[in-house]
């Protein structure tokens, strides 16, 4: 799981970040004191740093000055100030990038993918997440995630979804997603997988994901 570490003094704003960056099935890590930010950042190695410019006793780029000295972790600056010398100061103190008060969380997320993409391979750290059109599924509690609400899944129906969306739009046979289910020494049959599939269906429809699986006729499902 990718650890987002958030460098901000207004909790309000704090917060909704913590929110979306959950959301996204990363891990936030919050400052509270902001004497011993390179401490908290040593202690907790995250994988990227959001950092506010005006800071109690000293700024953001101080802070992103000394974490300089120890990593070379992505830190994207939030500020409410936007002179070209801010942003110049921000890329010369080591910054990646900056993005400015107020602003769009749909931006801010996907500034954050998007450095997390350079910055990582996904297949050199371990998510714990699969997204697909906006829908999240979180492999650690077994929920998906649509439209900011939160859908818990059973064991079989997590099972379903996740054959589906690790194809990644492609179509999955019966036979696999049966197989799938049969890890448990639990019996699934035909009809067994039908009436699953319908009762997710029937669930995902709660939050907004009409017809997000559908049926290809004698070749299995496919998730549009």
């Amino acid at each position: 799981m990718f650890k987002v570490m958030i460098v901000e003094d207004d909790n309000k704003i704090r917060d909704i970040i913590i929110d979306n960056i959950e959301k996204w099935g990363f891990k936030p890590i919050k400052i509270d004191n902001f004497d011993n930010i390179l401490d908290v950042f040593v202690k907790n190695d995250p994988h990227l740093v959001l950092m506010d410019v005006n800071l109690p006793s000293f700024d953001g780029f101080y802070w992103c000055n000394k974490i300089r000295e120890v990593s070379k972790v992505p830190i994207i600056f939030i500020s409410s100030r936007n002179s070209n010398m801010d942003i110049i100061m921000a890329m010369n103190m080591g910054g990646d990038d900056f993005i400015q008060k107020p602003f769009s969380l749909e931006v801010l997320m996907a500034k954050v993918n998007a450095m997390l993409r350079r910055t990582y391979s996904y297949t050199d750290v371990e998510s714990d997440v699969l997204e697909y059109s906006g829908v999240v599924l979180n492999l650690k509690d077994d929920t998906i995630i649509y439209n900011e609400e939160k859908l818990e899944l059973t064991k079989n129906e997590f099972k379903i979804i996740y054959e589906l969306m690790k194809q990644n739009g492609s179509v999955v046979s019966r036979e696999k997603i049966m197989r799938r289910l049969w890890e448990d020494e639990s019996f699934v049959d035909d009809n067994t997988l039908t009436v699953n599939i319908n009762r997710l269906r029937k669930k995902l429809s709660n939050i907004g994901l009409n017809d997000f699986i559908l049926t290809k006729r004698g070749q299995g499902y496919i998730i549009k």
